[in-house]
């Protein structure tokens, strides 16, 4: 009876642990980053992008401090865009940048 209780302990064992090694990997997303820099209180509404002609977008200007760590970002696709900057209707950045895979452009607003 001893060595059935041992038997049936040591099956339990041996079948609950047969799961096998399962393994999975993910990759960095292929996204950029940008984010709006410079005095808050010059762009309280927030300022209107437009990249690459198309895409237009109502961003919120962050702090521009080093120690400032926390703000909006904007995801946008890898690579060359051609980024367009106005504050009530007024151009006040136009630029061409490359952005790589996971990084994020900081963009200082005067």
């Amino acid at each position: 009876m001893k060595n059935l209780a041992i038997f049936i302990m040591i099956s339990l064992i041996s079948l609950s642990s047969c799961g096998g090694i399962k393994t999975s990997s993910a990759g960095l997303d292929n996204e950029s980053f940008l984010e709006f820099r410079g005095p808050v209180k010059s762009y309280p509404e927030g300022v209107d992008v437009t990249l690459d002609g198309t895409i237009n977008f109502k961003a919120v200007v962050n702090k521009d401090k080093v120690a400032y760590m926390k703000g909006e970002i904007y995801a946008i696709s890898t690579g060359v865009h051609t980024v367009k900057i106005a504050y009530l209707g007024e151009v006040i950045y136009e630029k061409q940048i490359y952005v790589a895979s996971q990084e994020t452009k900081r963009i200082t607003l005067p």
